[in-house]
């Protein structure tokens, strides 16, 4: 063992908060990133494509909140419009539709929602 036990559970939550996976350093491939601790190669993360990083996004939000995003009123729905723009939701390609479909409204509901925002 190389002691990099702590710092793999330190790096942990943050890697599944972005829907990251942790390899062995060996396996890393061109596109993970490898991390030092101690000045050995400790871990890699392999980084999710970005529509699977909104998927996770939109399940860890249902989760924090404990109930499916759909079942939201209107005003917590905006907030997590605002939330998900705030984090480039709407730059990834099908971003509206994916969360209109988490949130169970249409996607001109969703613009309706970025619209009032920028006018506000």
């Amino acid at each position: 063992m190389t002691g990099d036990e702590p710092f793999i559970a330190a790096v942990k939550p943050l890697v599944d908060a972005i829907g990251g996976e942790l390899l062995p350093p060996d396996e890393a491939g061109p596109d993970d990133v490898v991390l030092t601790w101690q000045g050995a190669d400790a871990v890699a993360v392999r980084l999710p494509q970005l529509a699977d990083s909104l998927d996770h996004i939109l399940a860890a939000m249902e989760r924090r909140r404990g109930v499916p995003l759909a079942d939201l009123d209107r005003k917590a729905k905006q907030e997590v419009v605002r939330t998900l723009e705030a984090r480039g939701a709407f730059s990834v390609r099908h971003g509206v539709e994916t969360v209109a479909g988490a949130l169970g409204v249409s996607r001109f509901t969703v613009y309706n929602y970025l619209n009032r925002e920028k006018g506000t």
